[in-house]
């Protein structure tokens, strides 16, 4: 059908300019962020590791292990992005940026898993809280705070578009809290003597690590399963479609994510009067991405009553 092919050019020319137009840019910039991020907080590993036995305090030690977390997932989102920057192939038709949503959904996880560990922790402390070197609990953890907020800053300008960027924002962010509670715990136990407020600032810390995880998991699991992004109003889509000239109707609308930061759409439309031409499908790109943010738009247009190819989905775009 020549409709299938007019646009099929088109929309090669198109998705190729949109990719390494609009997004080429992005994942470089923190290709540097991430290096840097693990560079800093491993080196604060090994200090928290070397003043956590010397000071015998588990909340130093427990706090290393749980920056070791965050360091794996640094790297498991820093993978998903240089990944999802490799060209499309014969195999991986879409490219690898797929990759990144896998990274997003293993960050949120790593998260998950820290929450655990960090919580039993805390719980036995509380049966058996141990005396700790406070001064030095206190100057080490304030090291990491800078540490932790500054890599986190590292990551704030893209955290809010792309998810999986946001998995190492609020990695470093949830580290940056621990810190914080350590500090407060070490300052509050040095004026007070009370060691049960070290688990117990622990266990604030690990309700506000959960809160904010929820959101990067479960949006991770839609983008996952092929769900419509967060950010798009399907109806809103719908609504655009129908309104274009000779439009009587719209099936096989999809919509999906290809990665963290792309998202494409497939439909098609039934035109009776005939197929309107390649400037047409153009404009309809066009505004895909300008109204809705969507990269890559494939547009089916069919000029016949429907009944061949309107099998599967009829009527429910009425």
């Amino acid at each position: 059908m020549s409709a299938g092919h007019h646009h099929h050019g088109g929309h090669a020319a198109h998705s190729h300019h949109d990719h390494n137009g609009g997004h080429g840019h992005m994942p470089t910039n923190f290709s540097r962020a991430f290096a840097l991020g693990i560079a800093l907080n491993t080196t604060y590993i090994l200090v928290e590791v070397i003043y956590g036995l010397l000071a015998g305090s588990m909340a130093l030690l427990a706090d290393a292990g749980h920056n070791l977390s965050d360091v794996l997932g640094l790297v498991v989102a820093w993978a998903g992005a240089e990944l999802g920057k490799r060209p499309p192939s014969k195999r991986f038709t879409y490219g690898l940026g797929g990759s990144s949503i896998l990274a997003a959904l293993l960050n949120g996880l790593f998260l998950l898993v820290a929450c655990g560990a960090i919580a039993l922790a805390a719980v036995e402390r509380f049966s058996s809280p141990s005396p700790i070197a406070s001064t030095t609990v206190i100057i080490v953890a304030s090291i990491g705070i800078v540490i932790n907020f500054g890599t986190a800053m590292l990551f704030v300008r893209g955290q809010k578009e792309d998810i999986n960027i946001r998995g190492a924002f609020l990695h470093m962010m949830a580290d940056a809290a621990v810190s914080a509670g350590v500090v407060v715990g070490g300052i509050v136990i040095y004026f007070t003597g009370l060691n049960w407020i070290d688990p117990l600032i622990s266990l604030l810390i690990v309700a506000l690590i959960f809160w904010s995880t929820w959101g990067l998991l479960t949006e991770a699991v839609r983008m996952s399963l092929a769900g419509v992004p967060r950010n798009i109003d399907v109806e809103k889509v719908q609504s655009y479609l129908a309104s274009l000239p000779g439009v009587q109707a719209i099936h096989d609308l999809h919509i999906w994510s290809m990665s963290t930061s792309e998202t494409a759409m497939t439909a098609h439309l039934l035109l009776p009067e005939g197929h309107p031409g390649k400037g047409f499908l153009g404009e309809i790109q066009k505004q895909m991405m300008h109204r809705f943010s969507i990269h890559h738009t494939t547009i089916q247009i069919e000029v016949d009553d429907g009944e061949e190819g309107c099998r599967t989905d009829c009527g429910s775009e009425d």
